[in-house]
């Protein structure tokens, strides 16, 4: 009798495959209410290996820390009309605090733009005070009806820039500089996501932003997912906070302002953009593991020469662990460590230590060279020469993962002219690009008959537009999640 996989595949039952993963790779588990999840330590690992790189990219653009509090005044959300029509349906309600009604309700955190203004316009005075950058890493509650771990929870962990400058030009420039060099960056190089960077329609764009720039990844199941955006607030919360300044000319200006903000959903795009029927795929440059030594019997030689071999790779620079749990089973380690994604697994045991080599497992091309019969899988490498060779390997690997991705992208996306082709491709497993002059906002009301929607616009060239309206503009069109 064949054995059963140990995950559902992906062809077979994807949304199945997704949570099989999320459980057995024991990234997180649904919490105590419906709709929050608890993140298990491998899946925290990976956010705070995301949060370490976006915030150093974050700081780098002058940008400081802060933190501001989870309960906001109910009042504060109605002060700009779209924002708290955007988030009504979504938001948590503190009515009792200490056994007794509370004066004024309290908002849970589904986001810090009202309560941020409110200390903006306390903070700036002058345009001595601008620009005013400002980023924290917090948690966010909006009560989802749909939940599934990762991509939707009612509560997530996420970073929330916010900033106020002098001009329209300036937070312009500031949420453009955002969405390229800190999220698309970090995506690129990081991540090994291909992405795509484009605008949001107005009927997509953030409630109470005046434009809001996206960046959109294709799943291996054809669906999108917005990855991170940034929004431009133009002067609206300013003006319900009065938010001013006294301008070197005197007058007292309001201040323009952008916001911008990335999510726990990257560790769900990382299952289902990389992820294959063997388990995860953490690209190198990201994972908190990026070579397992393992002991394959517990004879004190192996062991010795497996802990040295950890030592010297760490002294090279590879983030390296040691598996010399000899009391488990070696085979269920190997697909322990296969099912987490570690990029390189090093296998020793006493013929390998006979022959001065290891068994080296590479799991990133490893699945994909199985099913085409090219490269990957294992090999004998001397154990001498693996310090040098292993970061070589892994910068391969994450390049693979790159290219993979941009080749799945390019491949299921199709150039349609109606939007009968265009829902037809989409509901097929894949994307469509579709003149925005033939779409239209019509059209746009039409796909949405269809479960989709357009992603993002971009321009002829494939640069993000500067006016929704550009001519040229192409609507990138997708079911997501």
């Amino acid at each position: 009798m064949a054995k059963a996989p140990v995950l559902t595949p992906q062809a077979l039952d994807f949304p199945r495959w997704y949570q099989d993963l999320i459980t057995k790779a024991e990234l997180a588990d649904n919490g105590p209410v419906r709709g929050t999840m608890v993140i298990r330590p491998y899946g925290y690992g990976l956010w705070e290996r995301m949060q370490a790189e976006m915030d150093a990219r974050i700081k780098a653009t002058g940008t400081q820390n802060a933190y501001f509090p989870l309960l906001i005044p109910q009042s504060y959300l109605t002060r700009e009309a779209d924002h708290v029509e955007g988030f009504a349906p979504e938001l948590a309600v503190v009515t009792h605090g200490g056994g007794k009604e509370i004066e004024e309700p309290a908002v849970v955190r589904p986001t810090s733009e009202t309560i941020i203004n409110d200390y903006f316009s306390k903070w700036v005075q002058s345009y001595r005070d601008l620009p005013l950058l400002i980023n924290q890493w917090a948690n966010v509650v909006r009560w989802e009806l749909r939940p599934r771990l990762f991509l939707r929870t009612s509560e997530f962990l996420w970073q929330e820039g916010h900033t106020a400058h002098a001009t329209y030009e300036e937070a312009r420039d500031f949420a453009a500089h955002i969405h390229r060099r800190v999220y698309e960056d970090f995506m690129v190089n990081v991540l090994a996501m291909d992405v795509v960077p484009g605008r949001k329609t107005a009927k997509e764009r953030f409630a109470g932003a005046v434009n809001t720039l996206t960046l959109e990844g294709m799943m291996g199941d054809g669906k999108a997912l917005q990855m991170a955006t940034s929004h431009e607030l133009g002067q609206n919360f300013a003006k319900a906070f009065d938010t001013r300044y006294l301008s070197r000319e005197g007058r007292q200006e309001l201040v323009w302002q952008t916001s911008w903000g990335s999510t726990t959903r990257m560790i769900g795009a990382l299952v289902m953009m990389h992820g294959d029927d063997d388990g995860l795929r953490v690209p190198p440059r990201l994972a908190q593991i990026q070579a397992v030594v393992l002991a394959i019997k517990g004879d004190e030689p192996v062991l010795a020469k497996v802990r040295e071999l950890g030592d010297r790779l760490g002294a090279a620079g590879v983030r390296v662990r040691v598996d010399d749990r000899t009391d488990i089973p070696f085979g269920r380690r190997a697909v322990d460590w296969e099912l987490k994604g570690v990029p390189v697994r090093i296998e020793i045991g006493p013929r390998d230590l006979e022959n001065g080599t290891a068994m080296l497992a590479r799991r990133i091309p490893g699945s994909t060279s199985r099913a085409s019969g090219t490269g990957g899988g294992k090999e004998p490498v001397p154990l001498d020469a693996l310090p040098e060779l292993l970061p070589g390997i892994l910068e391969e690997d994450q390049a693979l993962l790159l290219r993979q991705s941009r080749e799945r992208r390019e491949a299921r996306t199709a150039e349609v002219s109606t939007i009968e082709e265009a829902v037809e491709a989409a509901t097929a497993g894949g994307w469509a690009r579709i003149p925005w002059s033939v779409l239209g906002e019509e059209g746009e009301a039409k796909l949405a008959d269809h479960a989709v929607t357009v992603r993002c616009l971009v321009a002829e060239d494939g640069s993000v537009p500067d006016d929704g309206d550009a001519p040229g503009n192409v609507a990138v069109v997708a079911r997501a999640y």
